[in-house]
């Protein structure tokens, strides 16, 4: 069982429904699906990764020692026992393992959404592993991040949010959309693509044909993941309520029409390959102007980014 672990990695720009697939796969008698424990590249960027993929203490404690590693759900023997492999690839496979045995399945995976931009690392670590990304309009996303991120959270971290806080939010996911779907080009048929709306309109019908790329008998407990969890009180999110697929959470509509201008400007062009068709047909000079203005504080943003990620590559060589 060791080697088809992790089994699966659900990926997506935050605030997408990664969450909602999550749970939907996790509800499957024989997969186990672990919520956004992050640890895998990030012990690769932090202690690096040699090409015989070589285990070495440093992975181990940082793995240890990470904040979200307590969310794997695994113990300090099961993590003793994941030291003793040779390679990282293995550790990681042993710790995934270990998790599906705890949950009492034969198969585990992990939905980190972030790992939507790590696909060729993550393909190329675990070359039996499939990836499912989650697509939502971005127009509802950027919705949701807007009121999701922080200083501290998500784009809000950026100096350009301060320019246009739906602006940057519909930017971020144009570009954690195309980075995933860039990536995918290197899976080929680990790949699938799965679309948010269709997800909650029929259930059912998506979630049979994600059973069958996962090679997985389609299970009821899937759709009904929620049946014995839902929680009835006002003022929680739906994810919060463990609600069920819901239509209708966020919609275009729910912009003004300012915004929602501003938004299709900046994405319409991945809109339109999505087949999310647009509302806005006439943009008027205001709003292309402000979506320059966007557009050019993101991309000064996106620069700064890559040199400060440049200069600590250097600095840890």
């Amino acid at each position: 069982m060791t080697d088809a672990c992790p089994y699966l990695f659900v990926v997506g720009c935050p605030r997408s429904g990664t969450t909602l697939l999550q749970r939907m796969l996790d509800a499957h008698p024989l997969l186990a699906v672990a919520n956004d424990t992050h640890f895998i590249p990030r012990a690769i960027d932090r202690v690096g990764l040699d090409p015989a993929c070589t285990l070495n203490a440093g992975h181990v404690e940082f793995v240890r020692t990470y904040r979200r590693f307590s969310r794997l759900g695994v113990d300090a023997q099961d993590l003793a026992r994941a030291a003793t492999e040779t390679t990282y690839r293995r550790f990681v496979a042993a710790l995934y393992a270990a998790f599906a045995q705890r949950q009492g399945k034969r198969f585990a995976g992990e939905k980190t959404p972030d790992y939507v931009k790590r696909l060729d690392l993550l393909g190329n670590l675990f070359p039996l592993a499939r990836f499912v990304h989650i697509i939502r309009d971005g127009r509802e996303v950027a919705q949701s991040v807007r009121d999701w991120a922080s200083a501290h959270k998500g784009p809000g971290k950026l100096r350009s949010w301060q320019e246009s806080p739906i602006g940057i939010a519909a930017l971020w996911w144009e570009h954690q959309v195309r980075t995933g779907r860039r990536l995918a080009t290197q899976l080929g048929s680990r790949y699938l693509e799965v679309r948010y709306d269709q997800l909650v309109t029929d259930p059912q019908t998506m979630l049979r044909r994600i059973a069958g790329f996962l090679d997985l008998p389609y299970s009821e407990r899937m759709a009904a993941f929620h049946e014995g969890r839902t929680v009835q009180a006002t003022g929680l999110s739906a994810k919060s309520a463990w609600l069920p697929a819901t239509r209708g959470l966020r919609a275009a509509d729910d912009l003004s029409s300012s915004e929602l201008a501003l938004v299709e400007t900046l994405t319409g062009e991945l809109l339109d390959e999505l087949g999310f068709a647009r509302r806005i047909h006439r943009v008027d000079d205001t709003t292309r102007r402000r979506a320059e203005r966007v557009r050019a504080a993101w991309t000064a943003d996106m620069v700064a980014k890559a040199k400060r990620r440049a200069e600590q590559r250097s600095a840890s060589n």
